[in-house]
């Protein structure tokens, strides 16, 4: 049975803080959006998310970050295994590849290639990678912004879709 949003308003708030952390590790988003609650519907949810991101400053979007393994490493938490189990079949040579280009990418931009990866094969992910290497800074933060954003919006609906304990 899933509990959806009343499930989730119903936590006591240190249950849905910790829920929300694991949406996205910065400690600062979990708080404001937790303040905009109780929720009348997911929709409000999803929009709080996505406004308190887009407000969140730069020191906290790399707390952020640090809750996202590279694309091709070893995923540390469920949700991005989950996310990256396509890339785990990739040959050899394209995780390799995978690999030199993340260095790369955070020796350019000094943060983790963020992309929402669920249902994407390594081949897309390397492209993506490769394409966004050219972009400035300023560019390739919007970029990571707005991923970030739709690896949170995923993550909360799969938070709102599994059972919530009483």
């Amino acid at each position: 049975m899933t509990e959806g949003i009343e499930g989730f308003n119903r936590l006591s708030e240190r249950q849905r803080m910790h829920l929300l952390f694991e949406v996205c590790s910065s400690t600062i988003w979990a708080r404001r959006v937790l303040a905009g609650g109780p929720f009348r519907d997911a929709e409000a949810l999803f929009d709080r998310a996505d406004r308190v991101l887009a407000e969140l400053p730069d020191a906290e979007l790399d707390a952020a970050l640090d809750g996202h393994p590279r694309i091709g490493a070893k995923a540390d938490n469920p949700s991005s295994a989950r996310e990256q189990a396509r890339v785990a079949d990739a040959a050899d040579a394209v995780k390799a590849e995978l690999a030199e280009k993340n260095r790369a990418y955070d020796d350019k931009f000094g943060y983790v290639y963020l992309v929402c990866a669920s249902g994407r094969t390594a081949e897309e992910l390397l492209a993506i990678l490769t394409d966004r290497l050219d972009n400035d800074p300023e560019t390739e933060r919007r970029v990571m912004r707005s991923e970030l954003a739709k690896i949170n919006r995923l993550r909360l609906e799969r938070l709102l879709m599994r059972e919530t304990p009483q």
